[in-house]
């Protein structure tokens, strides 16, 4: 199961949600009360996890939303490859995923570099999955 329906006012700030098909953090929800035209609505803002577009969505208190199953991980990095990093964790399952092309693969890669031991966070959901935070092993 990859999404599940949610009443549109059961979903609060910080929290995921879809809107415009993307799988976003909730970063504000604007109730509208009730006008002679039927239920309240409520305006969502949300960040796309993966990439950080913002997508906005206006939908009626009462009907069904879907919240994504998003999951979170931590992978060793093993190895590092031109443009893909090679993952394990501790059950032994391994995966090797495109290196991030901004702030933290370049960090993430510079880590790995300097022989430093690299936790990759490894965000999922909706059949996507990208390392989205690191750290480094003390």
């Amino acid at each position: 199961m990859t999404s599940v329906p949610k009443q549109a006012s059961a979903f609060r700030k910080g929290g995921h949600i879809i809107l415009k098909d993307h799988v976003c953090k909730i970063v504000k929800m604007k109730t509208h009360k009730t006008g002679k035209h039927g239920h309240a609505k409520i305006n969502f803002t949300g960040l796309d996890i993966f990439t950080n577009n913002k997508y906005e969505e206006l939908q009626s208190a009462t009907h069904s939303m879907q919240e994504p199953e998003v999951n979170k991980d931590e992978y060793d990095v093993i190895d590092i490859q031109e443009e893909f990093v090679s993952l394990a964790n501790l059950e032994g399952e391994s995966l090797e995923l495109q290196i991030p092309k901004n702030e933290i693969g370049d960090n993430l890669r510079k880590g790995f570099e300097d022989e430093k031991i690299m936790i990759a966070i490894v965000t999922s959901a909706m059949g996507q999955t990208k390392i989205t935070q690191f750290k480094e092993e003390k």
